[in-house]
């Protein structure tokens, strides 16, 4: 059987400009959608760079049951928000990628633990990070000392042609010692080498014994296009880039479309009449 033929299993979704809306609301219609894969004996899982506690939120109305991977696959947790798997940027590692993020003239933000330090309060995106995540970030006047413990550093700019050269360069400075890719076209997110979206599949694949051709994946960003490559079936947004478009099989309406509950009815749930033959 042909990849990407195979009956679907599984959908992956990412979340921010995916699974809500572009002011962030999680409609019905996308509700609706994710309790018909329920019905239907699909597994739904969400992955996304946002921290743990800025996917809480989707918990109870998707009544969530699979691994949530936080910060790309950096950290994994159950639906409680217990820790199932982490993996954090080496620590000799995090003063490098900051300053390399600095020096291209991007603010920067690092996620440790349950923390969200930033040194600018008043920086561009932080405010509406904070209404995203519905939680407040602590600001710090510097950053020196932080090393361990940090799962993901943010690049943050309006500068978008800075934010993608910072990603090549923090890719070609650092090899495959961090993985680096931008997560909006504004942010640039570092994580540990193997806390990348494509890493996510894999976890989920092995964890429910589940083979990547029987599992989707859904999502907007260059970010995204690791797990699309590790998936039987890949699903672009429609107000995606050209470089994502590229790297799926299939494409949908856009988020404020409600392309991801258009996705499920046309591309997922027709995979069910295969199973059944």
């Amino acid at each position: 059987m042909s990849k990407g033929s195979d009956s679907i299993r599984l959908l992956l979704s990412d979340v921010d400009g995916t699974l809500v809306t572009q002011e962030k609301v999680l409609t019905e219609r996308s509700i609706e959608a994710v309790h018909k894969l329920h019905e239907a004996g699909i597994l739904f899982a969400i992955t996304s760079g946002r921290p743990p506690r800025g996917m809480a939120m989707l918990v109870e109305p998707l009544d969530l049951e699979t691994p949530i991977a936080a910060f790309n696959g950096g950290l994994v947790v159950a639906p409680d928000m217990s820790v199932l798997a982490e993996r954090e940027i080496p620590g000799d590692l995090v003063a490098p990628v900051i300053q390399l993020l600095e020096s291209s003239g991007l603010d920067v933000w690092v996620y440790r633990g349950a923390e969200w330090l930033i040194r600018n309060l008043d920086a561009a995106h932080v405010a509406r990070e904070a209404f995203t995540v519905q939680f407040q970030p602590t600001v710090v006047e510097t950053f020196d000392g932080v090393s361990a413990g940090v799962a993901k550093i943010v690049g943050v700019s309006d500068d978008l042609d800075a934010v993608a050269s910072a990603s090549a360069s923090a890719h070609d400075t650092f090899g495959d010692h961090v993985s680096a890719a931008r997560s909006q076209p504004y942010y640039v997110d570092v994580t540990h080498p193997e806390a990348n979206k494509g890493g996510v599949v894999k976890f989920l694949s092995a964890r429910y014994e589940i083979p990547e051709a029987q599992i989707a994946t859904i999502g907007d960003m260059p970010n995204d296009v690791l797990m699309f490559a590790r998936s039987g079936l890949s699903i672009a947004m429609g107000q995606s880039g050209r470089e994502v478009h590229r790297a799926a099989r299939r494409v949908t309406a856009s988020n404020d479309d409600d392309g991801f509950a258009y996705a499920v009815d046309r591309f997922i749930l027709p995979t069910i009449e295969r199973r059944e033959v």
